[in-house]
């Protein structure tokens, strides 16, 4: 059985010290063993950073990006090989597995892609003589902190804009995850970055705490929200640093007495089911105007019994296991929670009769309906798993838009509705980041960015947005003239006292 050591300063640290193991969870096979980073992995990558960024930040943005044009072409080539550990490792079906590596590449190459595109802005002056424009300085040294349910492809949302921007970087994976951030951390040394420019420390949450707390001169970070306040609160302590979060959710699909129910079941079972619930942006509420709700109800509860849940290596899977343990039991107490507060429990996969391995982490789709009540626990707090609420709701659109919004989070919604004012009214009153009217809530392009409002974070680390969390932005004012004239009319001459 292999063992994996750190990336830092440009070399593979050999294993030293206490290991952990990353199993798949669908067989509970063993994938390796990995160096368990704390403290001092943290100051060594940090400190190694921190001396490579002064050479690193004079390379021109497209130099750097010409090393990310390599990493898009390895992971393009490895995306079948690389989609299926990705599968493997955190029980994604292959085809999301394989759907994470592209997104992944699709980052890269917006990311090396912007470096030849314009960078600054220029801004009018009120004074003729002036030039006035905006500049971009890389922050310094960022601490990446990335969750398991996307091992591939939320590592370069945070690496790929960090490192064109002229920034080092540290990097600490998910511990679910290690083989996954391993095989990355393996494409990015072959295309060549100096030593330091990236650095992995693997570990568990002391690791993660130990990069908050060290010399980085910014934090981003996607995960759980109890993490990532903690996350944010340290943070806000230090005026030296500057921290994004991108944190949960409790999202929801609004389905109105003018959908279509085919979309609408359909998208209901994609935002709920789809990467077995543990995606960000995963619906666990089904919003649902009584006028339709006996048809809908009837239609999404058929299909929650009937969708394959198997090996994540088959191509029929529809659902592969729960990411782990750690998982499982999450989503075991929020099953017996809907028990209790629910006033139905419309079907009950939670304990699969015939699991695809005995040894694996198997959970079906959960469904009950409620209704709502601000207080329920099953309503307002993040599952991360296949557990869905059909909640009714009388009236018009307003009145499905205050429940979805009776939540802490404001991450992702959807709305279902052949009515395009309907729509409207949802996209300008929602409490969300993300919004899809007439699709599931599920998935993001790259372009866009990808963030909420409220419990769900403070930032957007994806794209042109991330731009903001890994660059200062600097006025710069360049006098053309002689003399020195000043705007808003202040007066520009100095006084003396007669000698």
């Amino acid at each position: 059985m292999s063992t994996y050591g750190h990336y830092i300063d440009g070399e593979w640290k050999p294993v030293d010290g206490e290991v952990f193991e990353s199993r798949e969870p669908a067989s509970g096979e063993k994938l390796g063993e990995f160096s368990q980073g704390g403290e001092e992995e943290v100051e060594a990558a940090v400190e190694a950073a921190d001396e490579a960024f002064e050479e690193w930040r004079t390379w021109s943005r497209i130099d750097r990006a010409e090393l990310m044009w390599d990493v898009y072409q390895a992971l393009k080539d490895d995306a079948d090989s690389l989609g299926e550990l990705v599968s493997r490792e955190c029980g994604k079906e292959l085809s999301e597995g394989r759907a994470d590596v592209v997104e992944a590449a699709h980052m890269v190459e917006w990311a090396a892609g912007d470096a030849r595109h314009p960078n600054g802005e220029v801004v009018p002056s009120e004074v003729a003589a002036k030039d006035s424009y905006m500049r971009r300085k890389p922050r310094g040294v960022v601490g990446c902190i990335t969750p398991w349910n996307f091992p591939v492809a939320i590592p370069f949302w945070h690496l790929a804009v960090t490192l064109v921007e002229g920034n080092t970087a540290v990097w600490k994976p998910s511990e679910h995850t290690p083989l996954c951030a391993h095989r990355v951390t393996e494409i990015l040394d072959d295309a060549g970055f100096p030593d330091g420019v990236v650095n992995l420390v693997q570990g568990y949450g002391d690791a993660g705490a130990a990069v908050v707390d060290s010399d980085v001169d910014a934090v981003i970070f996607t995960g759980s929200a109890e993490v990532g306040e903690e996350v944010e609160r340290k943070v806000a302590s230090d005026p030296d640093k500057y921290c994004t979060c991108e944190m949960g959710g409790k999202n929801a699909v609004v389905v109105t007495a003018n959908a279509d129910l085919d979309l609408a079941v359909h998208s209901a079972v994609m935002s709920a089911f789809k990467t077995t619930g543990q995606r960000c942006v995963s619906a666990e509420r089904v919003i649902v105007n009584e006028d339709v709700l006996e048809e809908f109800r009837e239609r999404f509860v058929d299909a929650a019994r009937r969708v394959k849940v198997g090996d994540p290596l088959d191509d029929d899977t529809f659902m592969g296991p729960l990411a782990g343990e750690f998982q499982m039991e999450k989503y075991m107490e929020y099953v017996d929670i809907a028990k209790d507060e629910a006033d139905e429990v419309l079907t009950d996969r939670s304990t699969l009769e015939d699991p695809p391995n005995s040894e694996g982490f198997w959970a079906g789709p959960f469904v009950y309906e409620a209704e709502f009540d601000p207080s329920l626990r099953v309503l307002t707090e993040e599952v991360f798993g296949p557990h869905v609420g059909v909640v009714p709701y009388s009236g018009g659109v307003e009145r499905a838009v205050e429940i979805h919004d009776a939540t802490p989070y404001g991450l992702a919604g959807a709305i279902v509705s052949e009515d395009y004012r309907e729509l409207n009214y949802f996209r300008d009153h929602a409490d969300v980041g993300l919004g899809y009217a007439n699709l599931p809530s599920i998935g993001a392009e790259v372009q866009l960015p990808f963030g909420g409002v409220k419990r769900s974070g403070s930032g957007f680390p994806y794209a042109r947005e991330v731009i903001e969390s890994v660059t200062h932005r600097t006025a710069w004012t360049v006098n053309n003239s002689e003399d020195v004239e000043m705007a808003q009319g202040l007066s520009a001459e100095i006084h003396t006292e007669d000698e």
